[in-house]
């Protein structure tokens, strides 16, 4: 196994490492997620059907899908991911700036897009900092990571309703841009130890890409993004503005779904080494269907609330028990390539998510959207999770 590309615990800079790419996690966040409370109902006042929010809002799910992969790959040939963060965490300053000047379909598609590009940045990210960790914790460690970022999703998301009263929609994506810089000076004085260059083997590629422990995690995230995007980024907040939500509100309800995320990777972490994680997988698929459906027939803000903590709990407890799981049994020289091939392959969902609910709720309205979306992702994922490796050992 080759070196990692940070130093290990109990090296002298292994806690300054650690605080340095928390902070710089905690701010990525924030760059991404302080205006996306209000972003689906931004769009739509700018633009004349569902099926165009839907298309527009999965371009952040699309350039993901399609820079992740190689991201992860390039990354492991060269060695190296400081200077991939750093070019990523700048998109998403630029991202953030396009999309405040946007006065049309095209401008929110393409300021949408780089904010997906810049998204690509947790490829490097999740790497450098699963490499402080024995492989033994990659599941926590990717927990640890995931509580990181919902802290700052949280502290973002529970601003954009007062930012947008206070000084109009733009403020918080410049305020975005501003979040993206720090973390850029934050990640400049990280130590990275580059790994000698290791060219991908098409031999060796392929038969990463093929081993059902790196590829079944892979799609069952993506069966969850789908539900997640299709949901609680996308349609859902246009179902609160329908029964009165004010900007305020929005905001208070992606903080509460993030929330409740966060205490979803707690219980992740405590208790998935007792449980075993394909319970762990099974439970969150059945919560995840059951939030969704709700979401058809929810007449009040109290109920959207509940749902979205149904939904909340689920991606909580699902998304790093996947991630780790992705990962778990991956040589380390490997580890960024197989993480970009699983957050290539869930962002897949985060763009289709959007863009056929978006054609679905056109078409049929939104309420056989969301009864659709839950029963499919509850069928896929039940049929999924059963043939996910039952060991209890992380």
């Amino acid at each position: 196994m080759s070196r990692s590309a940070v130093s290990r615990p109990g090296t002298t800079n292994h806690r300054m490492m650690t605080i340095l790419l928390c902070v710089a996690v905690l701010m990525y966040w924030i760059s991404l997620y302080i205006y996306a409370p209000t972003l689906p109902t931004y769009v739509e006042n700018k633009v004349d059907s569902l099926s165009s929010v839907g298309i527009i809002l999965s371009m952040y799910g699309l350039w993901q899908a399609i820079i992740r992969f190689p991201l992860g790959l390039v990354a492991d040939w060269v060695g190296r991911r400081k200077p991939f963060v750093l070019v990523g965490l700048s998109l998403g300053a630029l991202g953030a700036l396009l999309l405040a000047s946007a006065d049309s379909a095209s401008g929110l598609l393409i300021g949408r897009a780089v904010t997906g590009l810049a998204a690509g940045t947790w490829v490097p990210l999740v790497v450098m900092f699963s490499s402080l960790f024995p492989p033994e914790d990659a599941v926590r460690a990717s927990a640890l990571l995931t509580f990181v970022g919902g802290v700052g999703r949280i502290l973002a998301t529970a601003l954009t309703g007062t930012l947008n009263n206070w000084m109009g929609y733009s403020l918080a994506f410049y305020l975005a841009a501003a979040a993206a810089v720090v973390a850029v000076l934050t990640i400049l004085p990280a130590r990275e130890d580059p790994q000698p260059p290791k060219a991908p083997s098409l031999g060796d590629l392929a038969h990463l890409l093929s081993r059902s422990d790196v590829l079944l995690p892979s799609l069952l995230s993506m069966i969850h993004q789908y539900a997640n995007w299709a949901t609680t980024f996308s349609f859902v907040p246009i179902l609160a503005g329908a029964l009165g939500a004010d900007d305020v509100m929005l905001s208070a309800l992606l903080s509460f779904n993030i929330a409740v995320v966060t205490f979803g990777n707690l219980i992740a972490t405590a208790v998935v080494c007792r449980i075993g994680a394909r319970h762990m997988v099974y439970l969150s698929f059945v919560l995840l269907a059951l939030g969704t459906a709700s979401a058809a027939i929810a007449r009040s803000m109290v109920a959207v609330f509940v749902l979205q903590f149904v939904i909340g709990l689920s991606n909580g407890i699902g998304y790093p028990v996947l991630m780790g799981m992705s990962i778990r049994n991956v040589d380390e020289a490997q580890r960024g390539t197989a993480m970009g091939f699983h957050q290539a392959v869930y962002a897949i969902g985060m763009f289709a998510g959007p863009a056929l609910s978006g054609v679905l709720a056109d078409r049929f309205g939104m309420s056989p959207m969301f009864v659709a979306t839950a029963v499919a992702s509850l069928l896929i994922g039940l049929v999924g999770t059963r043939r996910l490796s039952a060991g209890r050992s992380l």
